[in-house]
């Protein structure tokens, strides 16, 4: 594209609008700067409700993929990119799965997550070069973000998924934009011009980072990695994570610390068994074969035990 019809595309974009409400913000204090854009970032969940069933939609082919030993992809540029490799780096902690079940892919690769190289954004071979490393199939699901909505690197990326009859999701910040038309679904949170002028890490990334949230965390709470609204498949990898694991056996099973640790000890810190364990007084291998049965449904393995 020509820098001309460049210049053009990005006048018709919301999100490179120039925001009224901010026209004076470079002589404001810093407590007036910080209200204004405060202001502005009120309007992004009002934005991300609008597009809940789009979101919703993009959860359950999600879900079905995992299903089936899918995978879910995020592929972006700048912002976009490093968002999604943040959302995918925070699921195997989060949910005890595996690295390779969300992947984030980032135009130019990991050098890019620490610093920009934005001319990779424009290459859309280099998304299709990016899918075909890591064994993209038609069992996966990609989910190209861009919060301009033109970005070739993952149109290329979507459109390559397409051909090979994969799941495509787009998230954009602009409605109608490039990736929603190369992709069956797409959430597009309108959140309006940024409080600095084309900015779009700022309302757009919000959006696309509450969006993404969404996408993980409903799926993995989908497959039952949660019981109730607690993380019960949560890996104790460090001295935090290993008192928040004892703390959520306590909180889902009323019981005291010394019999959280000592149920966390005998299960080698899998919460879940641990759980299960005190609330059913199942041994290790009994409990354990009724988490299988139920396909590590925690509260399908109590209530089961319970009709006993």
């Amino acid at each position: 594209m020509t820098n001309d019809a460049l210049i053009a595309a990005l006048s018709h974009l919301v999100s490179e609008g120039r925001n009224p409400d901010t026209m004076d913000i470079d002589l404001l204090p810093s407590l007036e700067i910080v209200k204004r854009i405060n202001q502005q970032d009120k309007q992004v969940p009002l934005a991300v409700e609008k597009v809940l069933p789009e979101v919703a939609q993009a959860v359950d082919k999600i879900t079905a993929a995992f299903k089936q030993g899918g995978r879910l992809i995020y592929m972006g540029a700048g912002t976009s990119g490093r968002l999604g490799v943040l959302d995918a780096s925070e699921c195997p902690p989060t949910f005890g799965v595996s690295d390779q079940m969300v992947i984030g892919l980032i135009a130019g690769g990991p050098e890019a997550i620490l610093k920009a190289k934005e001319g990779a954004e424009d290459s859309p071979e280099l998304g299709v070069e990016d899918l075909k490393n890591i064994d993209f199939s038609a069992k996966d699901v990609v989910v190209g973000i861009a919060a301009s909505g033109r970005t070739p690197y993952v149109i290329g990326a979507l459109e390559y998924a397409n051909a090979i009859g994969a799941t495509t999701v787009a998230l954009s910040c602009n409605p109608d934009s490039a990736i929603a038309e190369a992709a069956q679904i797409a959430i597009s949170p309108v959140v309006g011009p940024e409080a600095l002028t084309g900015s779009t890490r700022l309302k757009s990334g919000t959006a696309q980072k509450l969006v993404l949230n969404m996408l993980t965390t409903a799926s993995m709470i989908r497959l039952g990695k949660s019981y109730q609204n607690l993380m019960v498949d949560v890996k104790a990898t460090n001295a935090k994570l290993v008192a928040r694991a004892a703390r959520i056996v306590m909180q889902a099973t009323d019981c005291d610390k010394a019999e959280a640790t000592e149920a966390l000890r005998q299960t080698d810190y899998d919460v879940k068994l641990s759980i299960l364990m005190i609330l059913t007084g199942l041994d290790i291998e009994h409990a354990r074969e009724q988490l299988h049965r139920q396909d590590g449904f925690l509260r399908k393995a109590v209530q089961i035990h319970s009709q006993d």
